[in-house]
Protein backbone atom coordinates (compact mmCIF):
# COMPACT_ATOMS: atom_id res chain seq x y z
CA UNK A 1 0.00 0.00 0.00
CA UNK A 2 1.32 3.00 -0.76
CA UNK A 3 0.51 6.70 1.00
CA UNK A 4 -0.89 9.45 -1.37
CA UNK A 5 0.76 13.11 -1.38
CA UNK A 6 -0.05 15.24 0.82
CA UNK A 7 -0.50 19.12 0.49
CA UNK A 8 1.01 20.53 4.15
CA UNK A 9 0.84 24.16 5.07
CA UNK A 10 4.46 24.87 6.45
CA UNK A 11 4.50 28.36 7.06
CA UNK A 12 3.50 32.12 5.53
CA UNK A 13 5.16 33.50 2.88
CA UNK A 14 5.63 36.25 4.96
CA UNK A 15 7.89 34.85 7.76
CA UNK A 16 10.13 33.27 5.36
CA UNK A 17 13.39 35.58 4.92
CA UNK A 18 14.46 36.09 1.15
CA UNK A 19 17.83 33.60 0.62
CA UNK A 20 17.75 32.36 3.93
CA UNK A 21 17.30 28.43 4.56
CA UNK A 22 14.57 27.03 6.71
CA UNK A 23 14.70 23.61 7.94
CA UNK A 24 12.02 21.92 8.64
CA UNK A 25 10.61 18.45 8.76
CA UNK A 26 7.51 16.91 7.72
CA UNK A 27 6.73 13.28 8.37
CA UNK A 28 10.23 12.30 9.25
CA UNK A 29 11.46 14.10 6.41
CA UNK A 30 14.10 16.93 6.76
CA UNK A 31 13.55 19.58 4.47
CA UNK A 32 15.02 22.77 3.40
CA UNK A 33 12.74 25.56 2.79
CA UNK A 34 13.78 28.98 0.52
CA UNK A 35 12.35 31.89 -0.73
CA UNK A 36 14.33 32.91 -3.83
CA UNK A 37 15.21 36.56 -4.41
CA UNK A 38 12.80 36.61 -7.83
CA UNK A 39 9.98 35.29 -4.47
CA UNK A 40 9.97 31.95 -5.93
CA UNK A 41 9.74 29.48 -3.63
CA UNK A 42 11.56 25.48 -3.37
CA UNK A 43 12.04 22.95 -1.24
CA UNK A 44 14.82 20.17 -1.17
CA UNK A 45 15.83 17.19 1.23
CA UNK A 46 18.11 19.21 3.20
CA UNK A 47 21.37 16.69 3.90
CA UNK A 48 23.96 17.28 0.98
CA UNK A 49 24.77 14.13 -0.85
CA UNK A 50 28.24 14.53 0.12
CA UNK A 51 28.63 16.03 2.84
CA UNK A 52 25.02 15.25 4.67
CA UNK A 53 25.81 19.23 5.45
CA UNK A 54 22.74 21.05 6.42
CA UNK A 55 21.60 22.76 3.40
CA UNK A 56 19.01 25.08 5.25
CA UNK A 57 22.43 26.49 6.28
CA UNK A 58 23.93 26.82 2.76
CA UNK A 59 24.47 30.42 0.85
CA UNK A 60 21.78 31.13 -2.00
CA UNK A 61 22.66 32.17 -4.96
CA UNK A 62 20.01 32.73 -7.66
CA UNK A 63 18.11 29.22 -7.98
CA UNK A 64 21.18 27.36 -6.34
CA UNK A 65 22.06 26.48 -2.92
CA UNK A 66 26.03 25.85 -1.48
CA UNK A 67 26.78 23.34 0.91
CA UNK A 68 27.80 25.01 4.19
CA UNK A 69 30.63 22.44 4.65
CA UNK A 70 32.30 22.07 0.91
CA UNK A 71 30.47 24.38 -1.06
CA UNK A 72 28.65 22.26 -3.20
CA UNK A 73 26.65 23.87 -5.69
CA UNK A 74 22.96 22.14 -5.92
CA UNK A 75 20.21 22.76 -7.76
CA UNK A 76 16.92 24.11 -5.98
CA UNK A 77 15.21 23.39 -9.34
CA UNK A 78 16.08 19.87 -10.15
CA UNK A 79 17.89 18.60 -7.05
CA UNK A 80 20.87 17.95 -9.24
CA UNK A 81 24.22 18.59 -7.88
CA UNK A 82 26.60 20.28 -10.19
CA UNK A 83 29.70 19.06 -11.83
CA UNK A 84 32.50 18.29 -10.87
CA UNK A 85 30.98 17.20 -7.74
CA UNK A 86 27.86 14.19 -8.64
CA UNK A 87 24.65 13.27 -6.46
CA UNK A 88 20.87 14.55 -6.53
CA UNK A 89 18.69 15.84 -3.67
CA UNK A 90 15.08 14.88 -3.74
CA UNK A 91 12.78 17.90 -4.58
CA UNK A 92 9.53 18.75 -3.27
CA UNK A 93 6.14 20.53 -4.89
CA UNK A 94 6.05 23.41 -2.97
CA UNK A 95 3.52 26.22 -3.71
CA UNK A 96 2.16 29.67 -2.39
CA UNK A 97 -1.48 29.77 -1.90
CA UNK A 98 -3.56 32.82 -0.51
CA UNK A 99 0.26 33.27 1.10
CA UNK A 100 0.60 30.73 2.78
CA UNK A 101 3.63 28.05 1.74
CA UNK A 102 2.30 24.27 1.03
CA UNK A 103 4.73 21.52 0.67
CA UNK A 104 3.47 18.10 -1.03
CA UNK A 105 5.41 14.78 0.35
Amino acid sequence: MTNSPEKIKIIDLASLPIQIGKEVVIKGESIALFRLSNEDVRSVESKCPGTNGPLAEGIVSGEYVFCPLRDWKISLITGEVQKPDDGIVKTYKTEVIDGSVYITV
